[in-house]
């Protein structure tokens, strides 16, 4: 078991024991929590009662923050032509086709978000193994392969999230940092929780939300009351 460090065990001792929060004051005690030295993160953890090993349980999407979550992504479109002034117009950090996907089999990986016009499905197909696992991969369902290049690229600048299930049935999502207003906060991890609300699988059973856990990125979790 890892050693926790004396600024861990201080945060965590912040944190009451068996005790769970109301949102208000969850935000407000993370942000205490958040001792780093640098803007920390504050993500919030969702347990679900889904079992993702069916696919009718899975629970997957994106979402734009109204806040944002703080950080300017680098965004990667493949496209040519005229689309791809209009990705560059758009404000793309990085626009193109074949010579990304060779840049990429490289081993470059230097981005945080790729976005792609259907057409170009085709080229990057190759790039799956390399692209999946890392989360990269353009996906119809979260709005990364479309026509509408220039929606995609300021959804993506925007704060644009995406968010799913792990094997566990757990999502993990960013919703803003520590210098964030608390109400910028709550604002944003409410619109997250109303989002995995809409999207409950039919398939569902039972309690679907089973547990809620605000944290920032070197803290321990405040439990939020369901």
């Amino acid at each position: 078991m890892a050693k926790q460090s004396k600024r861990f065990r201080e945060a965590l001792a912040l944190v009451e024991d068996g005790k769970f929060y109301t949102a208000d004051e969850a935000v407000e005690l993370v942000k205490k929590t958040a001792t780093a030295k640098f803007d920390e993160t504050i993500e919030m953890h969702v347990r679900l009662g889904v079992d993702p090993k069916y696919a009718d349980q899975q629970v997957r999407g994106a979402i734009v923050l109204p806040h944002g979550i703080g950080k300017t992504k680098r965004v990667l479109v493949f496209t040519t032509g005229e689309k791809a002034q209009e990705a560059e117009a758009a404000g793309a950090d990085y626009v193109g086709s074949d010579d990304l996907v060779a840049k990429i089999q490289g081993g470059w990986f230097d981005f945080d978000v790729a976005i792609a016009t259907p057409d170009m499905m085709r080229i990057i197909g190759r790039l799956g193994k390399l692209l999946g696992p890392r989360g990269l991969m353009p996906n119809p369902k979260l709005g990364t392969v479309t026509m509408d290049i220039a929606k995609a690229i300021g959804e993506q600048k925007a704060g644009k999230v995406e968010y799913r299930t792990d094997k566990q049935g757990n999502i993990h999502c960013p919703i803003g940092k520590k210098s964030f207003e608390d109400e910028k906060l709550r604002e944003n991890y409410q619109t997250l929780l109303d989002t995995l609300i809409r999207v409950k699988p039919a398939a569902a059973k039972g309690q679907y939300i089973r547990s809620i856990n605000l944290a920032a990125t070197m803290g321990p979790g405040v439990p939020i009351q369901i």
